[in-house]
């Protein structure tokens, strides 16, 4: 899934990125800075991907509300990168100029928590996330995100709440359902983990997540649905 924010760049970019096989322009302009950063995020490299649109934005007018989606595209893909520091300036220049309307705030806002959180800045990540929710209640990894966010928190209320409405819209997801089974885990509820994490292992049987889930199962000294050795799962339903 392609983040609003990154798709919302894509959509506005200038003619010569929409056409990538042609080659880049080798030329520094915005339109050929928004075209390398294209080809960069398609090809996995995600700081490159993140420098461009950041460069792109800052040779672009201020008042140009693509401006603001460059700067956020760059901003989430420095996170991607692991380097929340500068994607918490990048999205901070993002919020204060015109262009984010909506969804595309609200989803700027999250990308601006998630930044602040990975600096270990829980009291901003809570205020951009709640700041968030005004127009992207609907999205589950909002809800994901908070929850998660409570349990670093220590809020177990909190996190419960949150990750219960992650479930309702969507049920199926198994990032989602790895992340209930987590919060239960730290509400002291083995039996609830380990059926949220059962259902994770059975819905991505070979992937990652579903490894991850069975690996968490043999943790609580259960055996097993589906046996894996695999890392953890990211944090976030990738885009």
């Amino acid at each position: 899934m392609i983040p609003i924010i990154l798709a919302a760049a894509i959509a506005t970019a200038a003619p010569a990125a929409s056409a990538p096989k042609a080659g880049c322009p080798d030329v520094v302009t915005p339109d050929a800075l928004v075209c390398r950063a294209l080809e960069a995020q398609k090809a996995g490299d995600n700081e490159s991907a993140a420098q461009n649109f950041e460069e792109a934005a800052k040779a672009s007018p201020e008042k140009d509300p693509k401006t603001a989606r460059m700067f956020a595209a760059a901003g989430n893909l420095w996170i991607a990168a692991n380097q929340p520091g500068k994607a918490a300036l990048d999205l901070d220049r993002a919020l204060t100029l015109p262009g984010l309307e909506a969804e595309q705030r609200g989803e700027a806002l999250l990308d601006r928590a998630r930044a602040a959180e990975a600096q270990n800045d829980l009291k901003t990540a809570r205020a951009k996330a709640n700041e968030a929710a005004a127009s992207i209640s609907d999205d589950p990894f909002y809800w994901y995100f908070s929850a998660a966010l409570a349990i670093r928190e220590g809020d177990a209320m909190t996190a419960k709440n949150a990750i219960s409405k992650a479930l309702t819209l969507a049920p199926s997801d198994p990032v989602i359902l790895f992340e209930a089974g987590h919060v239960a885990d730290f509400a002291g509820d083995d039996a609830q983990a380990r059926s949220y994490w059962a259902r994770a292992a059975d819905s991505d049987r070979n992937g990652p997540v579903g490894k991850a889930a069975a690996k968490a199962i043999e943790m609580l000294g259960v055996t097993p649905t589906v046996k894996s050795d695999a890392q953890p799962p990211a944090t976030q339903p990738k885009s």
